[in-house]
């Protein structure tokens, strides 16, 4: 398998340099240059088969046999024994066609573990292999960054520094990334939003220099594995309600869309799939662009679902990618547009196409706090903010009452106690079952250092720290 750039003119990579490189060098995301496709016996077969099994079929076309076929089993066995559950992502019915697919049962409670013990496992195992170091950086709106370091840490080849927006992630997300004490992890936060924070991610990267100086990479869902591993959920959650005689549909909480195209990928793969729910808190841009066909930036706005407060969804691009019929020149016409007006416009034509395949729903603070303290009121099943946007989506769904709908529930409620709390006028500690780890956590000293948000600041902290 050969991977291709969004944006055009960056090299043609194999998988390996793919993982390592993360961002294109022309600005771009890697794809794959085709859609790899599964039988319908196939995905008939994975309703028998433990989730490691599922994700070594799903996941091997795209890894092109390095490392090869044994080892690739061996590594997926490792990264899924780390989830407390033997389904590593259970489904749990909710009433009607509406079910949930529990992704927080790794070691951060969020679903960015599914991809994220898998990449450091495969990324370990190149630079090994190529007795090379790389330093990691990452922007997070909360949970990538905890996942990252969790996933990372004490790891012999590799130098992390994970940037958040300072005071715009919950107290929770926060400690994940500042109390781990491994000589290798270092925890920035940022005067700004999480687009500043991605932003200056994508800054570093676009400088040859200080990318070749510091043997840069990324575990943003800019790294094509983060996605890639993210499309084995849909394949599990889909086997479990009837796939593939019949369809289903899944709505997504969605900050930086790279969840939500890992069920695009599914679907081209062959995954019967009616549709893929754009859920939206109010930070609405995706759900905008759905309703208007015109993508505009506006300012990011705090909300109780702080992952999902971002403005410029950056994996958006793959999917105007396949939309314009992999058409580059218009990609970079239209990035080079956002970049100088902070908007762009689609054509009909590429509108339509999105449309085919997408719904978009826009659930505001009100909504969301209303769905919480109703399903635990209901049931005493407790939803965080993000998987309450989600599930607010899917409600609204326009689909025929016979079709499955899958809400991915990407936190669990535990990293979020505050809103949780105020949304159900409960203490916290009453109606959250918290992990004893993260109890113990919350107790720790935390390691961070405050930056402002400049480019050449977090530079040269980055020379000053990675080991060489």
């Amino acid at each position: 398998m050969k991977y291709i750039s969004t944006r055009g003119t960056a090299p043609v990579l194999d998988f390996e340099d793919t993982l390592l490189a993360g961002l294109a060098t022309d600005g771009g995301l890697y794809v794959p240059e085709s859609w790899p496709s599964l039988s319908r016996e196939t995905l008939a077969s994975f309703k028998n088969k433990s989730y490691a099994e599922v994700a070594y079929e799903v996941l091997q076309p795209f890894i092109g046999g390095t490392p090869d076929n044994n080892r690739f089993r061996d590594i997926l066995e490792e990264a899924y024994q780390a989830f407390e559950v033997p389904e590593v992502a259970p489904l749990v019915p909710l009433g009607g066609q509406h079910y949930l697919l529990e992704l927080f049962h790794g070691p951060t409670l969020a679903f960015k573990d599914v991809a994220m013990q898998l990449l450091a496992r495969l990324m370990d195992e190149a630079l090994s292999r190529r007795g090379r170091r790389a330093t990691i950086i990452g922007a997070t709106s909360g949970d990538t960054g905890g996942a990252a370091i969790e996933a990372f840490r004490g790891r012999e080849n590799i130098d992390i520094f994970i940037l958040y927006p300072d005071g715009r992630v919950s107290d929770v997300q926060r400690k994940q990334m500042t109390t781990p004490t491994d000589a290798n992890v270092h925890t920035l936060a940022i005067d700004g939003t999480f687009d500043d924070c991605q932003a200056l991610v994508k800054a570093m990267f676009n400088d040859a220099a200080f990318r070749q100086e510091t043997g840069l990479a990324g575990v943003n869902s800019i790294n094509w594995a983060r996605v890639m591993a993210q499309t084995v959920y849909y394949f599990t959650a889909a086997a479990q309600l009837g796939g593939p005689e019949k369809e289903i549909a899944f709505s997504v909480p969605t900050g930086n869309f790279g969840d939500i195209f890992a069920g695009y990928v599914a679907k081209q793969m062959g995954l019967p799939i009616a549709q893929l729910m754009i859920a939206t808190n109010i930070n609405d841009i995706l759900a905008r662009v759905l309703q208007t066909g015109i993508y505009e930036i506006g300012d990011v706005v705090a909300s109780t679902s702080p992952s999902m407060d971002i403005q410029v969804s950056s994996n958006f691009e793959r999917l105007l990618f396949e939309a314009t019929g992999r058409n580059a020149e218009e990609v970079c016409r239209l990035m080079g547009e956002l970049a100088e007006t902070r908007k762009f416009s689609l054509s009909p034509e590429v509108l339509d196409v999105i449309r085919a395949g997408f719904a978009a729903e826009r659930v505001d603070e009100v909504e969301t706090a209303k769905i919480i303290k109703t399903m635990f009121e209901a049931d005493k099943m407790l939803l965080d903010p993000h998987t309450a946007v989600g599930y607010g989506a899917a409600m609204r769904s326009d689909l025929p009452a016979t079709t499955p709908i899958v809400t991915l529930a990407t936190a669990h409620p535990a990293k979020f106690p505050a809103s949780v709390e105020k949304a159900c006028h409960r203490p916290a500690v009453d109606i959250i079952s918290t992990p004893q780890r993260v109890q113990d956590m919350m107790h720790q000293e935390e390691h961070f250092v405050s930056l402002a948000n400049s480019l050449s600041d977090i530079q040269d902290f980055i020379r000053h720290k990675q080991t060489p």
